[in-house]
């Protein structure tokens, strides 16, 4: 297991610096969620297979579906470029070579098992749920808040203004404009 930790935190670290660098953020999505993953089998080689879990399924799973969500549907580019830029080897070579190698280190790390004792407790997901919505149910609820607030800021950042288009109610006026006619069509 050893071989596993050093081999997954060097693909998290690669991983990681690739998130950092790349300048196109769908790719820098696909790295960060390969970067995850490589967390996730530290974490399993650490015998922490719970938090390995939990981190594929909340952090590589759903967090990174939103985040690839909106990086979408801010449309950033036109759809042809978009659509050519999945097909060069330099978008998703990377991503590949990364995931290989971490699925190689899981296949070994899973074949080299052979009737290792763990020694602790077992923390169940009950015992997590009762843990973070006790004493931290506030703090849980402020950073689902916040997460929210983060998607919404992203899609009007992001989002394009078309000419014509009408973003909210800028001011009272015409309301109280249509609130007139409409007296004025009754009398």
């Amino acid at each position: 297991m050893e071989f596993a930790f050093y081999i997954a935190g060097v693909v998290a670290v690669l991983a990681t610096l690739r998130t950092i660098t790349h300048t196109n953020p769908v790719h820098a999505l696909l790295y960060l969620i390969i970067s995850l993953l490589a967390i996730a089998a530290v974490f399993f080689s650490l015998g922490a297979y719970f938090a390995a879990a939990l981190e594929i399924i909340v952090y590589a799973g759903a967090i990174m579906v939103l985040f690839v969500f909106v990086v979408m549907m801010l449309n950033l580019g036109s759809v042809q470029e978009q659509e050519k830029a999945w097909l060069k080897p330099s978008t998703w070579i990377g991503p590949s070579i990364l995931s290989v190698v971490l699925l190689g280190v899981m296949i070994a790390s899973i074949t080299g098992l052979h009737d290792q004792n763990i020694k602790g407790t077992m923390v169940d997901a009950k015992a997590v749920g009762i843990a973070l919505f006790g004493p931290y149910v506030l703090a849980v609820e402020l950073a689902s808040m916040l997460l929210l607030a983060g998607l919404v800021v992203a899609f009007h950042i992001g989002r394009e203004h078309k000419p014509g288009e009408v973003l909210g109610n800028a001011s009272a006026a015409p309301a109280k404009e249509m609130a007139k006619r409409k007296s004025e069509e009754r009398a």
